[in-house]
């Protein structure tokens, strides 16, 4: 179950692609990107007391895994009517078998996110605060669960480092993205200051949560309607799902591509 080199190499240009084609942004994104302020005056309290837990909670996942990690017990269940038990087995698998994996995976989180988003979306304003975690929490999961497929320990720091990145990846202005990607480029590099560097600057994970902040607190005033949060809640969660499973799926896959290639040359 091994991946030819020519194709291994043909993934990674559809990989750079989509990494060029997130200069191009959603409406609503753009939108997003007007300063804060006017979301602080429209955003009941409550609300701005419930994302500024959501700020705690990222930076407790960040150090101790919090109470999102995801166990690499369920790697059978990405993987049924195999013998793969370990992420040393899933290390072996094609790179092909994997993307499978993820997209299986990604298909069922966005059938979960849209029931999520639309039974908290009925009490409008009054269930936002308590869908505000669910959904971070179900992002957090997600991405863990698709660096296992790609063999990857979410229990390791630096997995969990790799994964807000990727959060803060999607909430990002066009220059934030290249930024982040020139950053995780380093991620596998063996040079020990360049590792430092990157580290660094991922240790300050609070920026990641303000730019959270302002893109999905756009996105989360459509839903502080009741009745019609259900429609708005269940679009907005899923759509936020499959963001985050397409740039965890891109950016994991880039990493276990170049893996095998170099290992190829070696």
């Amino acid at each position: 179950m091994t991946d030819s080199k020519d194709w291994l190499k043909e993934e990674l240009q559809k990989v750079e692609l989509w990494e060029k084609d997130q200069s191009d942004l959603w409406f609503f994104e753009k939108i997003g990107r007007l300063p804060f302020k006017i979301i602080d005056k429209m955003t009941p309290k409550f609300i701005q007391n419930k994302i500024g837990t959501v700020v705690d909670e990222l930076g407790q996942y960040v150090q101790t895994g919090g109470s999102y990690l995801s166990s690499t017990s369920k790697i059978p269940n990405y993987y049924p009517d195999t013998d793969i038990v370990t992420l040393d087995d899933v290390e072996k698998l094609s790179i092909t078998t994997m993307i499978g994996a993820v997209e299986n995976l990604t298909k069922n989180r966005k059938n979960l996110a849209t029931i999520q988003g639309a039974s908290t979306g009925i009490g409008g304003i009054f269930t936002l605060s308590i869908d505000i975690p669910l959904l971070l929490g179900m992002q957090l999961k997600t991405l863990q669960d698709i660096a296992i497929c790609y063999g990857y320990d979410p229990n390791d720091k630096k997995e969990r480092l790799f994964i807000v990145k990727t959060l803060q990846f999607i909430s990002a202005d066009i220059v934030g993205k290249q930024a982040i990607l020139t950053q995780l480029s380093l991620f596998d590099k063996e040079d020990k200051k360049a590792k430092r560097e990157v580290l660094s600057e991922i240790q300050g994970w609070r920026e990641v949560v303000f730019a959270y902040r302002d893109n999905f607190g756009w996105k989360k005033l459509f839903q502080m309607v009741p009745i019609a949060g259900i429609v708005f809640g269940a679009f907005i969660n899923r759509s936020a799902i499959n963001d985050i499973a397409e740039a965890g799926s891109m950016l994991y896959r880039k990493r276990r591509i170049i893996e095998r290639l170099e290992h190829e040359v070696k």
